[in-house]
């Protein structure tokens, strides 16, 4: 029986163009500045994101946590969603490397309200920490893949702007929200200090994720990226896989969305099974009806479909579709899904 993998986008396989792609890519010592592939990636996404300079940095964590420390000093304050990536699944790094604390926000699907984050910017006094960088998600995770509207994110970079505040943008899945809405990448990018984007969530790299923003920044990033212990020697090998995802693997995106709401109709027909958020884009956040999530992914694997435990709530299950899950696997997921769920 072949295991059909919902954990998330991160576990898909470099094809056979990929590979080739990484193989024959040019190479050189990018800590010199000397790897072309390297090189002609960070051009391409800086031109991609509308952004003076960009910055391949090894992972989505290491983007966000290498703007943060850009953009904060110790004692600083994020205004940020409560359920952002950074504060809830980087390990606790925005304390332990910057010496800076989140300000949390309920989002709606992890969503922003403009009016919310001005509200929570602090004034200016000694007693306070100091409100430094608006902190969004395009697509959020915990907000069930939801995409940001253009003019939110457009509204939230005008109050940081007024207020002498950054906006961080994690664009982890950007491209999901790109291709979901139409909204080209620089768009969203536009009224961001500093843009992130990865390779491997969705868009089928093995690793890797780009950090964009203005040379002076981007060469700070630098400094930091050495400072974690991420300057990559021959890495091209890498960019030469997130040059070809770009290339190839962004708009067919539309096909993991139709999937994943496909998936959502037919678990939604479960006994007892509620489908959490609308589905924009490539994730299903399931609710079993008071069933305990992590006995039932453990039912599934046995079942030979894979999923997480979203975490937010006991009974909820995420289910993320992706480029090596086909329509076929999806319908298969459910039947077998419904035959474990129903043990």
């Amino acid at each position: 029986m072949k295991p059909i993998d919902l954990r998330s986008d991160t576990v898909t396989l470099p094809s056979p163009a990929m590979r080739e792609a990484m193989v024959r890519a040019p190479l050189g010592d990018d800590v010199y500045g000397e790897d072309p592939t390297v090189n002609r990636l960070q051009e391409l996404c800086a031109d991609l994101l509308g952004k003076e300079a960009s910055l391949f940095v090894a992972s989505g964590t290491m983007a966000n946590q290498i703007a943060l420390g850009v953009l904060t000093r110790p004692g600083d304050e994020v205004i940020c969603d409560q359920g952002a990536h950074p504060v809830n699944f980087e390990g606790g790094a925005m304390p332990a490397l910057w010496g800076i604390q989140p300000r949390t926000l309920r989002g709606e699907r992890g969503l922003l309200d403009p009016a919310e984050v001005e509200a929570a910017i602090r004034p200016e006094n000694e007693h306070f920490p100091r409100s430094r960088v608006v902190e969004i998600e395009n697509t959020h995770n915990r907000g069930g893949g939801s995409v940001y509207p253009l003019g939110t994110v457009r509204a939230i970079a005008e109050v940081a702007r007024r207020r002498g505040l950054d906006l961080y943008l994690d664009g982890a899945r950007l491209m999901n929200a790109v291709v979901a809405s139409g909204v080209p990448p620089r768009d969203f990018a536009e009224g961001a200090t500093l843009v992130s984007l990865c390779f491997s969530k969705g868009l089928g790299a093995p690793v890797g994720s780009i950090l964009a923003g203005d040379r002076d920044r981007i060469r700070e990033a630098r400094r930091l990226r050495k400072r974690l212990g991420g300057a990559m020697r021959q890495s091209g090998v890498l960019a030469a896989a997130a040059i070809h995802a770009l290339e190839n693997n962004v708009a067919r995106l539309a096909e993991d969305h139709d999937n994943a709401r496909a998936l959502a109709v037919a678990l939604s027909s479960l006994p007892g099974v509620r489908i959490l958020h609308l589905v924009e884009t490539n994730m299903v956040f399931a609710s079993f009806a008071g069933r305990d999530a992590a006995e039932l992914v453990a039912r599934f694997r046995e079942a030979g479909v894979l999923a997480n435990p979203e975490g937010s709530r006991p009974d909820v299950v995420r289910f993320v579709t992706h480029l090596d899950v086909s329509r076929d696997d999806v319908l298969e997921a459910t039947r077998r899904v419904s035959q474990a769920a129903a043990r």
